[in-house]
């Protein structure tokens, strides 16, 4: 998901659908109605002695005090100083956004702070009157015992404990099966627990948590489902007692699954997929939809993976596949388009009108908006009403380790469904204004899109690493995405590391080092330049061994950038200058042919594994490193070694590579050509040092009707056709108006065009060239340099500089030579220094799929090298 991708309105439409996680009922109000609890929350209580104090909120001379309210006998106030130096300087490196703007008071507790906690608080100083942020005293208080806690169902001899955090609750009891039993409260940690016999397994149950809720201005008794859920009821109403080490939930063999060998992350060849795309229009598929559909041998979806397989991808990473909020989980509950969508014109506005009339209830979406983070989402299942979820999950792990396949998980804890008391909200409603990112005036972060959570507080960032654990050690988790990693901290990520690293074969039946992390480090927002704590972005993350989405080769290879007006910019493989289209948005011809060799060289940078430190001649004729290289204002090279940046040139989000190309490339291009011009891009990435990621279906020219953004756009536009006579996706009219009217204009002819839906003949070629690259980056162990000076030692731009071929790049990497031929037309790249020395066209390709390459040529007695126009040659010395 990138920033700002699905707006937050786009978003919170589809929450239409209620699910009944809770059930709020209010307790009797133990504050008079005149002291409401204020709106805003402006004050700060970082630690159980400091607040910080804006300096723009009253008389510093008066006196500052905080009141509270926990019921009858529990009222009072603590005094505050204030300290004349300020904040300390580790308080300030805690919290930088703090360090200037705020003052520091000291709080005269004695003893009360942890009653104060559990009421209504207020600060006050002569007149001014606000709320208080608590998520940092909280975390003083009862964190460090906190931390060590096994939250949720824990077994031991067949008898559950359940337990939960809430330590600002005036009591918690359990709601299981119908009765109430009450739990016993930690006042150290800050635990609620209770301990029942063996019948309580399989039993449905809730919390009963009563707290003081500022979204509600009073105390509220919540019924709320577990934050740390092992299993869920349909449509998550109730969790379930569950043991997921019960063998009646895992599948024959589990135990002694053997999955494909461990690559590392820096060879990583990763196939993205969303669950439902995979099948639902499969019709050879036994299980359409579902985690099932990945255990049918025989369907075309399963057979296409194994092809990729055995070509050399190593991981299919599925998007979120935990419970989240958006679809009905029950068949019979889900809504379908009434429309005849397949009768409609190619280029009309109803099929996207009368699917949205659906969306909200339908049984599609991508899932970035999560509800419990560590138990499968239901709508996969063949029974969401209990833990057949679970089971069917390990199949399918099962199923992709049969056919070759290492499993990733995409994974969402930057942020929930909903906050405060919303039907939606889990976690705020147990530990109100705790686990999301709190603003200066005390709201929600939403720069995500929906709620953001917090991982820089403690038990926040222990529900990451508890859940990752969960995933990796119960069911076989073999990589993990993170969605919008830069909103994490980077010390989170790396406890999740090192979490994975401590799980061992022998102890916990994973070998936790092997499991690869990866993640978007986009760098915005509230947190954005490190505004609260390190984050895992790019450049932060480098040095690592945990990857980044490096969107500099991207946008170099299609052309342009997500946001663009036009979406008819080019780049270097979508013709920019060497096969104009006629849009003024890409400038004259000048401007475009500088244009495209900058593009050139992002490539290079890509090509290098985006390291930098890579050294090499720019086409201005410069020697530069990966750092020097410009993209839009940032260094184009940030890693420190291969792996620490993930190449990919389309991903689920914005259009796919298919539909960016017919936007891009001049209308008269043939399907053949396009064809040619999608697997050229595909190949900066797939030929790139480091991991490397491809959407889906990109490899068979895959549409979805010009949709820049599918979340909520039903299984009509985002379905993955593997039979080439049902067409590539491409013409299934105007894609939702939502996040695409204003493109409308640019997409209605071209859907029209029958010419943009290319039959078997292109859709055929693309795949088997794609794994034709395939199999060379994984025979070739050029293409796994373990380190900068291993790659700066192998590669090279041999022809780079002032009088560089612009559309052509010419890589040698050891004994290879690689020619990126964009161009429509035959190029000769010379490279004196190999005059005399012998190359022939790479095996897999002399003797592969596409007839074109095979006339690429070599000549010995000049060293040149001449390649087809759309084409990606490698030769190999010998």
């Amino acid at each position: 998901m990138r920033p700002a991708h699905r707006t937050a309105a786009a978003l919170l439409a589809t929450l239409a659908f209620l699910i009944p996680t809770t059930d709020p009922t209010p307790a009797r109000a133990a504050t008079p109605k005149d002291a409401a609890t204020p709106k805003d929350a402006r004050v700060l209580w970082i630690d159980r002695s400091t607040v910080a104090w804006p300096r723009t909120l009253g008389d510093p001379t008066r006196p500052h005090h905080l009141t509270y309210d926990a019921g009858r006998e529990a009222r009072g106030t603590l005094d505050l100083t204030r300290l004349p130096d300020g904040l300390t300087p580790a308080q300030r490196a805690k919290y930088p956004h703090l360090a200037a703007g705020y003052d520091a008071y000291r709080v005269d507790g004695r003893g009360r702070e942890r009653t104060a906690l559990t009421g209504r608080l207020v600060a006050e100083t002569d007149g001014v009157t606000t709320g208080v942020q608590i998520p940092g005293v909280l975390d003083d208080l009862y964190a460090g015992a906190a931390a060590g806690a096994t939250l949720g169902p824990v077994f031991r001899d067949g008898r559950p404990t359940l337990s939960v955090w809430a330590p600002t609750a005036r009591d918690v009891a359990l709601e299981l099966d119908g009765r109430t039993v009450p739990m016993r409260r930690d006042d150290t940690s800050g635990v609620w627990s209770v301990t029942g016999g063996r019948d309580w397994t399989g039993k449905p149950y809730r919390y009963a948590v009563t707290v003081h809720a500022p979204a509600a201005g009073e105390v509220v008794t919540n019924r709320v489902t577990d934050p740390y859920s092992t299993a869920l009821t349909a449509d998550s109403a109730r969790s379930l007692v569950t043991d997921l080490a019960d063998p009646a939930l895992a599948p024959a063999g589990w135990r002694g699954l053997r999955k494909p060998k461990a690559v590392p992350p820096r060879d990583a060849a990763v196939q993205e997929l969303h669950i439902r795309d995979f099948s639902v229009a499969d019709r050879t598929a036994k299980h359409p939809g579902q985690y099932l559909a990945f255990t049918d041998p025989s369907s075309a979806g399963t057979r296409h993976l194994r092809e990729l397989a055995r070509a050399g991808t190593s991981y299919v990473h599925l998007l979120p596949a935990f419970d989240f909020a958006t679809v009905p989980e029950r068949p019979a509950d889900q809504d379908r388009p009434a429309c005849d969508l397949a009768a409609l014109p190619a280029d009309s506005e109803r099929q996207q009108e009368c699917s949205g009339k659906t969306a909200a209830r339908d049984a599609y979406n991508w899932g970035y908006d999560p509800l419990h983070y560590t138990v499968p989402e239901g709508s996969y299942a063949s029974d969401p009403d209990g833990p057949r979820r679970t089971l069917e999950f390990r199949r399918m792990v099962q199923g992709l380790a049969d056919d070759g396949l290492r499993t990733v998980m995409d994974v969402v804890y930057n942020h929930t469904a909903a906050s405060g008391q919303s039907e939606r909200s889990v976690l705020d409603r147990i530990v109100p204004g705790y686990y999301h990112r709190l603003l200066d005036d005390g709201a929600v972060a939403g720069s995500t899109c929906c709620a953001g959570t917090a991982p820089e507080h403690a038990m926040m960032g222990k529900l990451v690493v508890d859940s990752v654990v969960t995933w990796a050690k119960e069911y076989k988790v073999d990589g993990f995405r993170f969605d919008l990693m830069g909103h994490h901290p980077k010390a989170n990520i790396l406890a999740v590391r090192r979490a994975l690293d401590a799980l061992t074969p022998a102890k916990d039946g994973v070998d936790g080092r092997s499991v690869i992390l990866y993640g978007e480090g986009w760098n915005f927002g509230e947190a954005a330049n490190d505004a609260r704590f390190v984050q895992a972005t790019q450049k932060n993350m480098a040095g690592t061994g945990i990857a980044t989405f490096s969107d500099r080769a991207r946008d170099a290879v299609r052309g342009g950038g997500p946001f663009d007006e036009d979406p008819r910019v080019q780049g270097f493989a979508s013709g920019l200058f060497t096969a104009p289209n006629d849009s003024p948005a890409n400038g004259s011809p000048a401007e475009q042919r500088a244009r495209l060799l900058h593009a050139q060289d992002l490539l290079k940078v890509g090509l290098s594994g985006s390291l930098a430190g890579y050294r090499f001649t720019d086409t201005s004729g410069r020697a530069v490193r990966g750092a020097d290289v410009d993209y839009n204002g940032s260094p184009a090279g940030y890693a420190d070694a291969p792996g620490d940046a993930l190449a990919y040139a389309d991903a689920h989000d914005n259009e796919t590579l298919y539909d960016a190309l017919a936007f891009k490339l001049p209308r008269g291009t043939s399907p053949a050509d396009r064809a040619r011009a999608q697997v050229l891009a595909l190949a900066t990435a797939a030929l790139s040092q480091g991991p490397s990621l491809s959407q889906a279906g990109t490899d068979l020219l895959r549409s979805k009707s010009l949709d820049r953004n599918s979340y909520d756009s039903g299984d009509w536009f985002n379905a993955i056709h593997w039979d080439c006579r049902d067409g590539n996706g491409f013409g299934r009219g105007l894609p939702p108006a939502a996040d695409n009217a204003a493109k409308w204009p640019y997409a209605r002819p071209l859907l029209a065009d029958p010419a943009l839906r290319p039959g078997c003949g292109p859709v055929t070629a693309a795949s088997a060239a794609y794994r034709d690259l395939l199999r060379i980056r994984t025979t070739e162990k050029a293409f796994r340099q373990a380190t900068t000076a291993d790659v700066q030692a192998a590669l090279s731009f041999p022809l780079s500089g002032r009088d560089e071929t612009p559309g052509v790049i010419t890589m040698r990497l050891g004994d290879l030579v690689v020619v990126f031929n964009a161009t429509t037309g035959w190029r000769s790249q010379r490279i004196g220094e190999l005059t005399g020395v012998r190359y022939g066209l790479h095996p897999v390709q002399a003797g592969g799929s596409d007839p074109v390459v095979k006339g690429a040529v070599y000549d010995a007695v000049s060293g040149t090298f001449a390649v087809p126009g759309r084409t990606v040659a490698v030769f190999r010395a010998g």
